[in-house]
């Protein structure tokens, strides 16, 4: 497929159906609005499913229902959107089913508005919905990624048969660049464990009660074990310029990008910087933070939101450098400008 100009949102889209998507359901919601306009175009022709569901929670139980019978299966929302789904989430982790929800970010809470934010960042990382359980993160940086990160989520969610959340902000999903696509595309199968509505599969009747709490113990840690060795096996993360940095800036999405602007400000001062940017958000690049802690003095953060990957930031830090933060909110996007002014109000 020749390289494409398309919205990161359209690119996500595309990069699903070539990695084997065959059934979206969903609801419309701004900024996301294209994702589903494209699904209703592409996978049909894929000799997929689109429908639209009656509401956010309708849609992401017709996920469960379409994940439960083998069929690759996405759906994508922002904010309250997101809200609605976390049940249904939750549902679909404790029954170990795979499936890709595309989360483009808006401003909150509430309503909020329909600009671009990084304040999903706790609802996605820490659970959203109730129990013990996780869903992989991924965040993209572009549109290339929106696509990249998609067709990787879906080898991801039935590697560890888990929810995959693909965390952009609206910025990402509205904004035009250049896609190449995958050449190899993924050709749809039914996995051994799938409901396919034959007597032989009714075995396979999948749901996620556990009335002893043995039984339901047994399961949680089998969980756990899992999330595990996504932690050793899927944490991705980009390095740029921290060879010998003694400033390192944390950043994800769109917000990376900028940071990549005020390292090379910064370096043209006599400041060494450098930038840590998480590719998995869960799995969290916890220890090559660390590792970075034994070279660099300070780290300094950088959201869309008030303050929460930061947290994470300072956890895998744990008290041996300073970690400072800088957050624009409401859809504001910060410039390198006031970031750079930022640090040497802090330096």
């Amino acid at each position: 497929m020749p390289k494409q100009l398309i919205k990161g949102n359209e690119a996500l889209v595309k990069g699903a159906v070539l990695a084997g998507c065959r059934a979206f359901y969903g609801y419309p919601i701004t900024p996301a609005n294209e994702i589903a306009e494209s699904a209703a175009v592409y996978i049909p022709q894929a000799g997929g499913v689109f429908l639209q569901a009656e509401s956010e929670v309708a849609a992401i139980n017709m996920v469960y229902g379409g994940a439960s019978a083998g069929v690759r299966t996405m759906t994508a929302s922002s904010g309250p959107g997101m809200s609605l789904m976390c049940e249904g989430i939750s549902y679909i982790a404790g029954a170990e089913l795979p499936c890709v929800i595309a989360n483009i970010m808006r401003g909150g809470p509430g309503l909020g508005n329909i600009a671009p934010e990084q304040s999903d960042y706790f609802q996605a990382v820490k659970g959203g919905g109730h129990g013990c359980y996780h869903a992989l993160v991924l965040a993209p940086a572009s549109a290339q990624e929106m696509c990249d990160l998609t067709f990787l989520g879906f080898d991801l969610a039935d590697k560890y048969r888990n929810p995959v959340i693909l965390l952009a902000d609206g910025c990402l999903g509205q904004m035009m660049e250049p896609v190449d696509f995958p050449n190899t595309p993924r050709a749809p199968r039914t996995p051994d464990w799938a409901v396919d509505g034959t007597a032989a599969t009714r075995p396979n009747l999948i749901s996620s009660i556990y009335l002893q709490p043995d039984d339901l113990e047994k399961h949680i840690l089998k969980l756990d074990a899992k999330y595990k060795r996504a932690q050793v096996e899927e944490t991705r993360w980009e390095n740029y310029r921290t060879d010998d940095a003694e400033l390192v800036f944390v950043g994800y999405g769109i917000v990376a990008r900028i940071l990549k602007s005020v390292v090379e400000k910064l370096r043209a001062q006599g400041i060494k910087a450098g930038l840590l940017r998480p590719i998995t958000l869960y799995p969290f690049p916890t220890l090559e933070l660390r590792r970075l802690a034994n070279q660099a003095h300070q780290f300094f953060v950088v959201e869309m939101s008030t303050g929460q990957m930061v947290e994470d930031v300072r956890l895998a830090v744990d008290g041996r450098r300073s970690v400072e933060f800088y957050g624009r909110c409401g859809g504001n996007i910060p410039t390198a400008e006031e970031i750079v002014e930022e640090v040497f109000a802090h330096v």
